[in-house]
């Protein structure tokens, strides 16, 4: 059994140096975890011949990447530890759509709290902020947990009225004062409005913090998106975005910068890799692959999230000199070819949010040839003036690329965004495969 997990909040405010070396010792401890308790990591290293104990965070790219493919296929080899140490187990979405399960060990949920307690006190969140939670803590979900977990390290009064009505939310912020919301930003902006029609004006004034889950505040540029600055007209709140995944119990969370979400250097590697899986320098876009160290129930080593961002390793005006990463700008498995242009449906989504005359919209893929696709999107228009030609001149302008514009009811679109089994709106409907 791994030791317990070293933890060091203020290694973040360490010189590079110190930041390296201390991530070094918890990458060896890491990786010598891994070989002695996980089936398949033993397997992998010495089918391969790896000598694990010349891995530095130099080398550590010599290793072999794990695919969320490699935990579905392999699921229960992924497992380090007896049955009997499981506490909590997580279903997480994998690329057949099959669910993967994700168990975590007591000491996996108290670094889960550790992560997002230091996470959030980044945030400026302190014992005397009330946090209501929007997002759902049950249904095989981790996010809703984690969040809990951290306020609850905090000392920070917890409303867990998780994914809720508009009007249970609203009476809750106008009875409770909360001064923490967590949302996904999209619900957030619909129920500030919503808020606002119910002439409750005055209670949104109250909310000092947003902490946004789920979609990204910023574009590559690091600037605000439309979303964002939505949010800041309605609530008059400051915005932190964060991200992480169920299966590296890992977050990158803002601070009040807002210049990138900060690597816990005690808790991860984040590499950024090409299409070719090949390591890419800080501020280069590509695939975010994470070693979370210290796990204990299911342990990973290089793995592939999936997401599509870049790493900033300039120090923050914060004091801390850890590297931060980027606003995610796509999924790989969304990203787009359209007569020769590549695009991530994220870029549509950010130059419609921009469009004042769209209320509502998703995007529609299928496939043209192996080497094409077709795009629609359909939305919803609060101007009848505004024909599908404008809108499709406007998207071509940014996009590089005219795609088809579909104008339909707002009712429609919104009952395929919102759907109730989904705890985030869905814009993006992939028929391709």
């Amino acid at each position: 059994m791994m030791d317990k997990l070293k933890t060091n909040r203020e290694i973040a405010f360490s010189s590079p140096e110190e930041i390296k070396a201390f991530q070094s010792v918890q990458l060896q401890n890491h990786l010598r975890y891994c070989q002695a308790n996980s089936p398949y990591y033993k397997k992998l290293f010495a089918e391969l011949g790896i000598a694990i104990n010349s891995i530095s965070l130099e080398t550590i790219s010599s290793l072999p990447l794990t695919s969320k493919s490699n935990i579905e296929n392999h699921n229960d080899n992924f497992f380090a530890v007896p049955k009997e140490k499981i506490v909590d187990i997580v279903l997480s979405s994998g690329t057949t759509g099959m669910p993967t399960r994700i168990m975590y060990t007591a000491s996996d949920l108290e670094r889960l709290a550790y992560n997002e307690e230091v996470s959030l006190s980044s945030c400026g969140i302190t014992e005397s902020d009330t946090a209501l939670l929007t997002c759902t803590l049950d249904r095989c979900f981790i996010a809703g947990l984690a969040y809990f977990s951290g306020l609850k390290q905090i000392g920070v009064a917890v409303i867990r009225n998780g994914q809720n009505t508009l009007e249970s939310h609203t009476e809750i912020i106008c009875r409770l004062n909360p001064t923490v919301i967590v949302g996904v930003p999209s619900f957030l902006k619909k129920l500030g409005g919503f808020i606002i029609d119910s002439g409750e004006k005055d209670a949104l004034a109250k909310v000092r913090k947003l902490v946004c889950i789920g979609e990204p505040l910023r574009d590559s540029e690091l600037n605000p998106s439309k979303l964002a600055l939505d949010l800041n007209a309605i609530w008059s709140a400051q915005l932190f975005s964060t991200y992480a995944s169920s299966e590296t119990i890992s977050s990158f969370c803002e601070c009040s910068e807002g210049k990138g979400g900060h690597l816990l250097p005690d808790l991860a590697v984040v590499e950024i890799v090409d299409k070719n899986d090949k390591v890419l320098s800080a501020g280069e876009i590509g695939e975010v692959v994470i070693t979370p160290m210290g796990i204990t129930g299911m342990p990973l080593i290089r793995f592939k999230t999936g997401d599509i961002s870049f790493m900033i390793d300039t120090p923050c005006k914060c004091g801390r000199n850890s590297v931060r990463l980027g606003p995610i700008l796509g999924r790989k498995a969304q990203m787009l070819k359209i007569r020769g242009t590549t695009l991530y449906p994220q870029a549509i989504f950010s130059t419609l949010e921009e469009i004042e005359e769209v209320d509502e919209f998703y995007i529609l893929a299928s496939a043209e040839n192996e080497l094409s696709d077709i795009i629609s999107i359909h939305v919803a228009t609060n101007n009848n003036t505004v024909t599908a030609d404008i809108l499709e001149s406007r998207l071509q302008a940014r996009l590089r690329v005219k795609p088809q514009v579909i104008i339909e009811p707002i009712g429609s679109i919104r009952q395929k965004v919102f759907n109730p089994n989904s705890r985030k709106p869905i814009r993006f409907f992939d028929n391709r495969n």
